[in-house]
């Protein structure tokens, strides 16, 4: 796969799901915009699980390590390209240590994304 079809079938939901990693609480407006976009995916809760934890926490886990890191917003451009050169990189090794360290990477917005998952499951009339 290269940079273009990562932008272009994961793109919108990678921005997305930012607002999780930033320092303020998500408003519901904006769980409202991450529903909206997660139900065009048509994905499980699982496989979003799994593409949250491996291919966006390790780069947005990053972010909220960096003391100059931007926590108000992102800057989509430059995120876009971090969170795809990641994903060119994420196999064989590389994704398996990322899915062991995956709970260390998450931990910090773990409650956010399962209000996320909670609103969705709810959507769909779905266990969590």
């Amino acid at each position: 796969m290269n940079a273009q079809q990562l932008v272009d079938e994961r793109g919108d939901l990678w921005l997305a799901l930012a607002p999780l990693w930033l320092d303020r609480e998500p408003s519901e407006r904006d769980y409202a915009r991450m529903l909206d976009v997660v139900q065009r995916y048509e994905m499980s809760l699982k496989e979003l699980e799994w593409m949250f934890r491996l291919e966006m926490a390790p780069v947005m886990s990053r972010h909220q390590l960096s003391i100059a890191s931007e926590w108000r917003q992102f800057n989509d451009r430059k995120l876009m390209q971090q969170l795809v050169n990641h994903n060119l990189r994420l196999k064989g090794w590389r994704r398996k240590s990322w899915a062991l360290f995956s709970g260390l990477t998450t931990m910090m917005v773990r409650h956010r994304l399962n209000a996320l998952m909670n609103r969705l499951a709810v959507i769909r009339g779905e266990q969590v």
